[in-house]
């Protein structure tokens, strides 16, 4: 069996049971006008079918008993055969405690789900992989990893989504080091790979390297703090990141443990102080902590900057106002251009890794995707389109690609 995302519904789920008076707010009957949100939540938004028919008996003998124990031996005479004769290498665990669910924060397990749900069918959507939402009802990190651990050799990779920092570099880190498939956090390195993607392009635009670029971060969580790293190892002239108390750097006694090392990599230029005060001639803002960021600090950057103000709905920095000091502006909107979306890169690098059967997803691999995801835009690239979109449908194959030959390359794949 495979998990084919479709729609659980049909058109007699609903007749006649009062759900659309229900969908108007969830719950109950009011005059509030109907939420098409709701609706389309009704019942779910994906389920599981057979990839095999089972019409007769002679199909229930193959598909299950009889049939089923013949596999079921030879797998356990070569356990590398589960690869082949089940699902295990085309699916995903979409893997979350609810504590940092969208902008939402600590909602819990059962909120959760309509978000892990969503990103399963985007996994199927743009890369053709089967996920399984997993909201677990624990906190603990211990808890968390055997929790997981356990569950591991039902699937190929590990998906952990929403979960808040600073545990979530530990649960990652721990998980890759018990487990033989790739574990990816998607906050952290998905919003790294097209953040990455979209500067590249808008270096290229403005005819400059990377290395040549000073960014600024706002945002110290996991998202920030991946993408600090990630930009740096790239190539990237220098970056600080700065938190609610300001710029991190060496200087503070207020640090976490994964600040202190984040201190000890980026700020080169030795910068302390305030957001502001460290974008003064920065080539680079980076949004990725809410918030707002007055005008006059975004106006003392340097010329041909670039504003990356992804936070949602509001983004940090408003694009009309954006627009008139950086020669190209990205946020993490739909409805604006230059959407950084992790939907660009989560399914493809999974896929690729999967394909291949990678033992873990690297930062060559990372790299790969990005280059890849850059590439797409190719000759139509311009201070409006330094990013593709997700419909592109060339994006997940160029990514899948990239990744797959990277997993190669840096030796592990195993096909």
């Amino acid at each position: 069996m495979a998990a084919e995302i479709v729609n659980p519904r049909s058109e007699s789920d609903t007749a006649g049971d009062g759900g659309e008076a229900r969908d108007r707010i969830g719950d109950s009957a009011t005059d509030e006008p109907f939420d098409p949100a709701f609706a389309l939540h009704r019942g779910g938004k994906m389920a599981v079918r057979a990839t095999v028919p089972v019409r007769d008996k002679d199909d229930l003998s193959l598909a299950y008993t009889p049939g089923v124990a013949k596999v079921c031996t030879a797998i356990a005479e070569n356990p590398e055969l589960v690869h082949d004769y089940t699902w295990k290498s085309q699916v995903v665990a979409v893997v979350t405690d609810g504590t940092a669910v969208l902008g939402l924060g600590d909602i819990g397990p059962e909120a959760s789900l309509p978000v892990m749900e969503g990103k399963a069918i985007l996994f199927k959507q743009f890369g053709g992989v089967d996920a399984v939402p997993l909201a677990l009802a624990t906190t603990d990190t211990d808890e968390i990893i055997e929790t997981v651990v356990r569950l591991a050799p039902s699937f190929g990779g590990v998906n952990l989504e929403d979960i808040s920092a600073p545990r979530c570099f530990e649960i990652e880190r721990r998980l890759q080091e018990r487990l033989d498939i790739p574990v990816f956090h998607d906050d952290q390195h998905g919003t790294a790979v097209v953040t990455l993607a979209a500067l590249r392009n808008a270096a290229k635009l403005t005819g400059r390297t990377l290395g040549e670029l000073r960014a600024v971060i706002s945002g110290a969580g996991a998202a920030g703090i991946a993408i600090a790293k990630f930009l740096l190892a790239a190539g990237l002239g220098d970056v600080a990141v700065a938190d609610r108390k300001g710029i991190v750097s060496p200087d503070r006694d207020d640090l976490t443990d994964v600040k202190r090392e984040l201190a000890r990599l980026t700020n080169r230029a030795g910068l302390s102080g305030s957001l502001e005060a460290a974008l003064s001639g920065a080539d680079v803002f980076i949004g990725v902590s809410g918030g707002t960021v007055p005008e006059p600090a975004i106006a003392s950057m340097a010329p041909n900057a670039f504003v990356f103000a992804m936070a949602n709905p509001t983004p940090e920095v408003h694009p009309d106002i954006a627009h008139q000091y950086a020669a190209v502006v990205a946020t993490g909107r739909s409805d604006y251009p230059n959407q950084i979306n992790n939907v660009l890169a989560f399914p493809g690098i999974f896929a690729g890794a999967l394909q291949v059967r990678a033992s873990r997803i690297t930062e060559g691999m990372k790299i790969a995707a990005a280059t890849a995801l850059a590439d797409v835009v190719g000759d139509d690239l311009s201070a409006e389109y330094v990013i593709p979109s997700p419909f592109d449908e060339r994006v997940a194959p160029a990514v899948t690609s990239a990744v797959a030959a990277a997993a190669r390359a840096e030796g592990v794949a195993r096909r």
